[in-house]
């Protein structure tokens, strides 16, 4: 397979006559770099949240400085970066470039980890069976860290396979822990683990011995989780998600033999590890400039910390790849009928409604119910229901209560301003396309 399996957008120069990009710069030792800016959709300073349809700002938002951003002086780091990415993409098929990029500068990181405040993992998720998720993984034990391999295992046999100097967990058929709310409760252990596992300095706490002697055991480890079906929520949110979908026709990798090509994975497993070896206090103290914020810059900052030690196109592709994977794991997120996608498509109404002070229920149920891409006509027999939609928002801090409707009477409904936090919090960037509006909106 050719090592480049999606199209890059060309670099546009800047028109004549316009100032020249600023590039984010790349971090450096013991220099802090500034964030990249973000692009917000809609202006909720002053406005309770109303959507904005002006034309767009001249300066380039985050995505088109980071697609121009110059490459950096290369170093040894940056051919073995490539030499991994060839050899992950010759048995293993990624459903995008910025994946592949991903994965290999997630394998690079496992060889720092003593450096890492947090340890990302990643998400190897499909919808079905033969999409690659074992073949990723079996490429990934073979040049990864210390891995540890577990199918099934129990989370005490997990943590006690983690010590001081980490090691990486590779843990297949994640489906058979997570598959069902039943063996989710049965291996909500587990999942506590990975969570806590996370960060730095999180221990479990466990008796041993015949005199029950409490001891303390580390948590802290880099971890690839595979299986069929998303994750728990909070490990996702821990994690670097790759979707993984089934080779189409005339998509080709080469078969995978241990005997026969786990060498050439041991051999840039081991350079790699030679050349990361130096860097561990570089690489503590290297502070990114980030395309994204909070959790997400967490997960994915040694990444571009191994980026930006490797040089050449590498801190560029990592910060695509961080802002691109991000994006779409919050678009998936958006899309799913718990989380913030009521919030997103109530939004949508009210724009759609010139932003009235007020809705009834009635009225955003009719809409909620009536748009034909949405999930909440599926909700139940008929539809959301007044107590179901309240049930949703009281999870974001809204309650309805009497809004003014046309006529001058009183009926249950929400207000704008109530949802004015959770919209900056849980869905900033909405698009402004609504639902079919709904007629005449209620007043406050």
């Amino acid at each position: 397979m050719s090592e480049a399996t999606a199209s890059r957008p060309s670099p546009v120069p800047p028109s004549a006559g316009t100032s020249p990009a600023l590039w984010p710069p790349v971090a450096k030792p013991g220099e802090p770099g500034a964030y990249l800016p973000t692009q917000q959709a809609v202006d909720l300073s002053t406005d309770c949240g109303q959507v904005h349809e002006e034309a767009a700002p001249a300066a380039p938002t985050a995505p088109d400085e980071i697609d121009l951003m110059p490459d950096t002086e290369a170093t040894e780091g940056a051919d073995l970066l490539a030499q991994l990415k060839a050899l992950i993409a010759k048995f293993v098929i990624l459903p995008s470039e910025e994946a592949l990029d991903a994965a290999t500068l997630w394998v690079a990181a496992t060889h720092l980890q003593g450096s890492w405040q947090h340890a990302p993992r990643l998400a190897v998720v499909g919808p079905a069976k033969r999409c690659g998720k074992s073949r990723l993984l079996d490429v990934l034990t073979e040049t990864v860290h210390q891995p540890v391999l577990t199918v099934n295992s129990t989370p005490a046999a997990v943590f006690r396979s983690i010590t001081e100097e980490p090691p990486t967990l590779l843990v297949d058929e994640a489906d058979t822990i997570f598959g069902s709310p039943k063996m989710a409760e049965k291996n909500e252990e587990m999942r506590g683990l990975l969570n806590a596992g996370h960060q730095r300095d999180r221990y479990v706490l466990r008796v041993v011995g015949n005199d029950h002697t409490p001891r303390r055991f580390h948590t802290f480890a880099m971890a690839a989780i595979a299986g069929i079906g998303d994750l728990p929520d909070t490990v996702m949110d821990r994690s670097i998600v790759i979707r993984m979908r089934r080779r189409a026709e005339g998509e080709k990798v080469a078969p995978y033999r241990t005997k026969r090509d786990s060498p050439a994975l041991h051999g840039i497993r081991d350079r790699i590890a030679r050349w990361t070896a130096p860097l561990a206090d570089p690489a503590l103290h290297l502070e990114p400039s980030m395309p994204v914020e909070d959790r997400a810059a967490d997960t994915w900052e040694p990444l571009v910390i191994v980026a930006d030690l490797a040089g050449g196109p590498w801190p560029r592709l990592a910060r695509q790849a961080c802002k691109r994977m991000v994006d779409a794991e919050a678009k998936t997120e958006e899309e799913n009928p718990g989380g913030a996608r009521i919030l997103a498509d109530i939004r949508r109404i009210f724009h759609a409604n010139n932003e009235p002070d007020g809705i009834t229920t009635d009225q955003l149920l009719f809409t909620l119910n009536g748009d034909p891409e949405a999930p909440w006509a599926e909700s139940g027999r008929g539809g959301l229901t007044p107590r179901g939609l309240g049930a949703m928002l009281r999870e974001f801090g809204i309650s309805s209560g009497n809004v003014r409707i046309g006529d001058g009477t009183q009926r249950k409904g929400y207000t704008r301003h109530k949802f004015a936090d959770a919209w900056r919090r849980y869905c900033p960037s909405v698009h402004p396309q609504a639902p079919s509006a709904m007629g005449t909106g209620a007043r406050g």
